[in-house]
């Protein structure tokens, strides 16, 4: 005999599988869209930070009055922290976003391990992928080739992103902590780093002490002060901003980039906050950068009030 469709129960039963996927979900930090966002006002627009399972919670949009100001063609871009040790270079590259396998795909190498968002507020932790596969090399790795048995590192990534630093509405702060389970002849860590659309094409560097601003060259190469990444017009900006460590541990660089070959579709321009460390311990390495967001000016400005802020704090 023939079965017949009971449509109000299957109905019910679809309900009742969305409503278990929406959970799923949310107990994973990330809506049914795969997506977590957080945000914040800042004059008349909201400043919206959000990351994706496909990049293992390291951030891959950040809006502001129309703008996306994150180039994310692939896992290696976004706004995320990485780390490389023993002078390896991309050869013993550990990568918040995922690995060079991942490509333009909707999936990541790294692992999420935690997720959660309030408001203006976002925590995560993950565990890295190296950037190169086990036996893959590159022109970085300088005749290397990647040595490790498996894609994904041991090394562990905290972060807190909050938008609205020191009272400051268009700073975001973003507090890592690199979790190193083993000791290294060498470090260089790499807070936070920033990867925008070509469009971004006027590179500046700032002096907070005699704020300053000053036009700087594309490089590539690392200056003392802190690097903002504009728009020709001034109308949009990213500046990276670091909290200098303790006395004794090594001093804030900050480096730039431009990425004109990979073509149209995917030139990019490039800041970071990196930190390098000699006889790299086993334990944790905790830094605080700070991505600032609007107009050239609002960025200067924001800077050079933050600066005060953490003068003031160190005092």
């Amino acid at each position: 005999m023939r079965s017949r469709l009971h449509l109000p129960r299957v109905a019910a039963l679809v309900s009742l599988f969305a409503a278990f996927v929406t959970v799923a979900f949310a107990a994973s930090g990330f809506g049914p869209d795969g997506r977590a966002s957080i945000s914040g006002k800042f004059r008349n627009s909201d400043i919206v930070v959000s990351t994706s399972s496909r990049t293992a919670g390291a951030i891959d949009s950040l809006t502001w009055n129309g703008q996306q100001f994150v180039n994310s063609y692939d896992h290696g871009r976004e706004l995320q922290s990485a780390a490389q040790f023993n002078n390896l270079h991309e050869c013993y590259n550990p990568t918040e976003a995922g690995s060079r396998s991942d490509g333009k795909g909707s999936t990541s190498t790294s692992q999420l391990i935690s997720l959660e968002t309030n408001r203006n507020r976002l925590t995560s932790r993950s565990r890295m992928a190296f950037w190169l596969a086990p036996g893959q090399s590159s022109p970085a790795c300088r005749g290397e080739t990647a040595a490790y048995a498996s894609p994904l590192s041991d090394i562990e990534l905290s972060k807190t992103v909050t938008i609205g630093a020191h009272g400051l509405p268009n700073v975001i702060e973003h507090d890592v902590t690199f979790h190193v389970p083993r000791n290294y002849e060498s470090a260089v860590f790499v807070g936070l780093t920033a990867y925008l659309p070509p469009h971004f094409s006027r590179f500046w560097t700032f002096d907070p002490n005699g704020d300053v601003l000053t036009p700087l060259t594309d490089g590539p190469g690392e200056v003392r002060f802190p690097v903002i990444i504009a728009t020709a017009d001034g109308a949009y900006a990213l500046g990276v901003y670091a909290q200098e460590p303790p006395p004794g541990q090594p001093r804030v660089r900050y480096g730039r980039w431009r990425f004109d070959r990979p073509g149209p579709d995917n030139a990019t321009t490039k800041w970071n906050c990196v930190f390098r460390v000699r006889g790299a311990a086993a334990g944790d390495y905790r830094y605080t950068c700070y991505s600032i967001v609007g107009t050239l000016e609002d960025v200067k400005s924001s800077m050079g009030k933050l600066a005060a802020a953490l003068r003031r704090r160190a005092n």
